[in-house]
């Protein structure tokens, strides 16, 4: 699903994407989190080439779950044109994610 790139930045990498941009911020550590892998892997099977899913792990980058306010995990922020277009804080499963993603995309 998720595919390991590098960019000099994250704001690169957002007004770089040609379609909305779901991040998924998480953590190792966090239960949630890891249920959240399985349903996002669902979520880009359905969205295929609609959406782009970008994994941030706050541990290693804790100065950008800083700068956009990353308080509870799992966090998943949609950027749509680099901005931030919808923020959802908890798990929840495929159907309930696409539905609250298409609008968005």
């Amino acid at each position: 699903m998720a595919v390991k790139q590098q960019f000099s930045s994250f704001e690169d990498m957002l007004a770089g994407s040609d379609k909305p941009t779901l991040v998924d911020f998480y953590a190792t550590w966090c239960g949630p989190c890891q249920l959240m892998a399985g349903e996002l892997k669902k979520v880009k099977d359905e969205l295929q080439d609609k959406l782009q899913i970008v994994k941030i792990d706050t541990d290693r980058y804790d100065t950008l779950a800083s700068k956009y306010q990353i308080h509870a995990l799992p966090t998943m922020v949609l950027f749509k044109d680099g901005q931030e277009v919808d923020r959802i804080e908890g798990a929840m499963n495929a159907t309930q994610l696409v539905t609250r993603l298409r609008p968005n995309l």
